[in-house]
């Protein structure tokens, strides 16, 4: 009996995350779709939260840790006065309060939200606590001591505000490993009445946004027709933000073999000293200058799958 080998793709892919989908879920989906085992995911979304999420197919899930923007955007929604054990409207009820929100009480709490700030991971979370994971405890119905983690909250500011109804939508842009239901949390706690995250969606990560996403259904189509491959990014997709060098076909073995490369023979970016490497017409990996001894080395390093001396 033959095995069936699925195939061998490389490149990254924006999904449109659907509603009480896990990450898992779409990666599982998109193995079928795209007859490819090799895909990982840039970032968990919870089954209640959508939007983007990016696909790394193959060779290029190791682009993932070294790509410029590791921020993340989200729009949020909050209720007030409720609070839960999941910190989100999925969970059990803790506390209610008929205590009043105003406009001006929710923007004073939201000031010293902005920067960088402790967090307290919430127990249904996937941290690691004493070998065991923070959601597992949880569901035993245990709470355990855990360190707070620091984090940064580059945008948070108020998009829809409802005093009657005790809600509100916000605009979020923060570093990995944030905690938007906890965030939420924390500024009910801070206007004394409690809150929980009613609804997210993800708008921005790793450099990616809305725009660049497709649903499911529309891949669906695509494969069918034979042009899945078409919508796969390129990698060098992402270090968009890194300037390029070009190198001449002597000085692309060479990169290829391991050499390292003098940079004063080659026209180097003013600033920055990661760079995309491009010869013999294509991108071949990420570098970084060694300015204090003028060469190129390369870094950690992702390749293209072109290159056959990786």
């Amino acid at each position: 009996m033959k095995t069936r080998h699925s195939r061998q793709l490389e490149g990254i892919l924006c999904v449109e995350k659907p509603q009480d989908w896990t990450s898992f879920d779409v990666v599982a989906k998109m193995r079928g779709i795209a007859d490819c085992h090799k895909i990982g995911h840039g970032g968990t979304l919870d089954p209640m939260a959508t939007g983007v999420l990016p696909l790394f197919f193959g060779r290029s899930a190791k682009a993932m840790e070294l790509m410029p923007n590791q921020q993340k955007r989200y729009t949020a929604a909050i209720r007030f006065g409720v609070t839960t054990d999941t910190q989100d409207c999925t969970g059990t009820v803790l506390s209610q309060s008929d205590q009043p929100v105003t406009r001006e009480a929710l923007e004073a709490a939201l000031i010293p939200l902005r920067g960088t700030i402790e967090q307290l991971p919430p127990m249904y979370s996937a941290v690691w606590v004493d070998g065991q994971r923070l959601y597992k405890l949880a569901r035993e119905g245990r709470e355990v001591e855990r360190p707070t983690r620091q984090v940064t909250i580059h945008r948070l500011e108020l998009l829809e505000f409802d005093g009657e109804k005790r809600t509100c939508v916000l605009d979020v842009c923060c570093s990995k490993g944030t905690y938007i239901r906890t965030l939420c949390h924390d500024i009910g706690m801070a206007l004394g009445c409690g809150g929980m995250l009613t609804a997210l969606r993800r708008t921005e990560t790793l450099g990616f946004t809305e725009a660049d996403c497709h649903t499911l259904d529309e891949l669906k189509a695509a494969a069918d027709e034979g042009r899945f491959e078409e919508l796969l990014l390129p990698v060098e997709t992402a270090f968009r933000q890194y300037g390029r060098i070009f190198l001449s076909p002597k000085q692309t073995k060479m990169f290829l073999d391991g050499i390292r490369l003098d940079t004063n023979r080659i026209r180097c970016p003013a600033e920055g000293d990661t760079v995309r490497v491009y010869g013999d017409g294509r991108f071949l990996a990420l570098a970084r200058i060694d300015r204090s001894i003028a060469e190129l080395q390369i870094i950690k390093l992702f390749y293209t799958k072109e290159n056959p001396n990786c």
